[in-house]
């Protein structure tokens, strides 16, 4: 943590200046959302045949072609 002085309108200000965080949390939502859709692109296409079969007898099951 860095840190300087300046003077300030008849009085001395000590400013700390952290590392700047504007944005992270963007960048945090960012990686999550990524993550998640990943995980669901996997499911799907692990359980996406699966699913195909499921539908085809509902579709049968119903009278459809």
């Amino acid at each position: 943590m860095s840190s300087f002085i300046r003077f300030n309108q008849g009085g001395l200000v000590l400013y700390f200046s952290c590392k700047d965080e504007r944005g992270q949390g963007l960048v945090e939502y960012a990686l999550i959302l990524v993550l998640v859709a990943i995980v669901v692109i996997a499911i799907l296409a692990i359980l996406g045949p699966q699913i195909g079969n499921i539908f085809s007898q509902v579709t049968n099951g119903l009278g459809g072609s």
